[in-house]
């Protein structure tokens, strides 16, 4: 990886804040509610705009936890929450699901997806996970599709051992590729419900065991002798086809992996001078062919994740320029294992002149924003 990686960031630098729309989804009232909520995601389709976030009853990550559904035509009124994919039994216990975004084909057809694992027996304690993300079995993705928005398909099962960090990205050649933390699966099958091969930065050797989740990329770490341990990954094309993978490291800087082969082999990953708060992103392009970030780059204080910011590049290397879309500080109402941060998991949309953010808060609430993209 030749190119330099920057942000140029400087947390006590002034920058511009620009003006946002909000809508919330979900707010727990009651502790009686399902009080956990994150991995947000949103997608249009059929003059509609769609969500889909992972909801738990009060932990993350936790037995039983669903992916709600809400929907809005006009962004600003959006239909009560309701299970896209409810609570489900596994083999010893409920799974855990998780929401992991969406392709669309064109005003066809919708294709919504998420993982799902149990926890081993020795892991669950009076119906609830112990602390720790170890003991996870039988990780798999799924996905559930629509032609009409309003009728959705049984899940069908994808044939990979990973729970996504986004959905399918569409590279210039047509193929789609999974973002997820070691793992980066591809297909050349439009559809995105077939043909996916494994591919991604985990050693060869561990070919028959891998899966991808919260607890397997510490084992990577382990058998590649990294110094961080490596997830969480969104990627975008650069102009020359180079496929790039930002990834969370867990530390005050992202890491970057690259292929040259539209994502069939990965370079091995190294560290980038593009600041972090120990959290997701999502990267993108405007329609002008500028790429943008949207996260939180301020690495201190860590989780607090927050201020949520914009930042630009015209050549997909320096992110130079920099705006303050949320820096509201919010409290967190219910108590929850691993909650926490104000500005959580954004996911973005650019469609029809806005840009979208949706974000949780304080992974109990769901909200999203817009901004014109013409001011940016």
């Amino acid at each position: 990886m030749q190119a330099l990686i920057t942000n140029r960031y400087d947390p006590a630098a002034e920058r511009p804040k620009l003006d946002v729309e909000c809508s919330h989804l979900y707010i727990p009232v009651l502790e009686s509610d399902w009080t956990y909520s994150h991995h947000p995601h949103i997608v249009y389709f059929q003059g509609k705009l769609y969500a889909i976030w992972s909801n738990g009853r009060v932990n993350e990550d936790d037995l039983g936890q669903r992916v709600l559904l809400s929907v809005s035509d006009d962004y600003y009124s959006w239909s009560d929450p309701v299970p896209l994919v409810d609570s489900l039994m596994g083999k010893h216990s409920e799974l855990v699901l998780t929401a992991a975004g969406f392709h669309r084909i064109g005003d066809d057809r919708l294709i919504a997806y998420f993982g799902e694992y149990e926890y081993k027996p020795e892991r669950i304690e009076n119906g609830l996970r112990k602390p720790g993300d170890e003991g996870h079995m039988n990780t798999r993705l799924r996905a559930v599709t629509t032609t009409d928005g309003a009728t959705w398909s049984q899940p069908l099962d994808m044939n990979l051992p990973i729970v996504p960090n986004h959905g399918p990205a569409a590279l210039s050649s047509g193929r789609l590729v999974i973002s997820g933390n070691v793992m980066f699966p591809y297909t050349n099958d439009p559809s995105g419900l077939a043909g996916w091969k494994r591919a991604g930065i985990y050693p060869a050797d561990m070919e028959g065991e891998i899966r991808d989740d919260s607890e397997s990329f510490w084992k990577v770490k382990e058998r590649t002798g990294w110094p961080v341990g490596l997830c969480e990954g969104s990627l975008y094309e650069l102009e020359d086809g180079t496929v790039r993978m930002m990834l969370r490291s867990n530390t005050e800087k992202l890491w970057a992996a690259e292929s040259r082969d539209g994502g069939a082999t990965w370079t091995p990953p190294v560290e980038t001078d593009f600041t972090d708060n120990w959290t997701k992103f999502h990267f993108g392009r405007l329609p002008d062919g500028r790429y943008y970030y949207v996260g939180c780059p301020d690495p201190e204080p860590r989780w607090r994740r927050n201020p949520l910011v914009l930042s630009l590049s015209a050549d997909g290397n320096t992110f130079d320029r920099h705006y303050i879309l949320g820096d509201d500080s919010f409290k967190q109402k219910f108590p929850g294992m691993h909650k926490g941060g104000d500005y959580g998991y954004p996911h973005s949309l650019v469609h029809d002149g806005y840009l979208y953010v949706i974000f949780s808060i304080q992974k109990e609430r769901v909200a999203v924003i817009r901004t014109p993209i013409d001011r940016i």
